[in-house]
């Protein structure tokens, strides 16, 4: 399995506005210009985020965008599936009814396994624990550039 694109950036947008740390809105652009992301692509990306409560949208000349909840209450898994889509391995885990075999199959058995595990992971995961990742990189990239010669 991989992940496409749009979720990689969904992510890095997602802990582009935990990190805000002004808490006023942020623009889009900013965020683009940060992440160099295409700032069209990210409008794209925003909108199942916003569909599922994740941002929040605010209008007018102090407008942009700010998390829909606390980063500590926001899961990896609750990113990538509004932009990937059904996170399930093979199509017959989430639907058995589209394979005659899938009761009497012992690969589906494994694939649906592997998607449960899968789906733990991502939900063990909050953008509060990208964000101490985050800044622990950070901390250790500024220590080493303090002592470069």
């Amino acid at each position: 399995m991989r992940l496409s694109t749009r979720s990689r950036y969904g992510v890095r947008l997602m802990l582009a506005l935990a990190m805000n740390k002004s808490k006023e809105p942020v623009f889009l652009k900013d965020i683009a210009n940060s992440e160099e992301i295409s700032e069209k692509y990210l409008s794209q990306i925003i909108m199942p985020l916003k569909a599922k409560g994740l941002v929040t949208t605010f209008r007018g000349a102090h407008g942009g965008y700010l998390l829909g909840k606390p980063a500590s209450e926001i899961t990896l898994r609750e990113i990538i599936e509004p932009l990937e889509g059904d996170l399930c391995l093979v199509d017959c885990v989430s639907n058995p009814g589209i394979c005659d075999k899938a009761t009497a199959c012992a690969t589906r058995q494994v694939w649906d396994e592997m998607s449960s595990i899968l789906l733990g992971f991502l939900d063990t995961f909050t953008l509060e624990d990208l964000i101490k990742k985050s800044r622990k990189i950070n901390n250790s990239k500024k220590v080493v550039s303090d002592f470069s010669i």
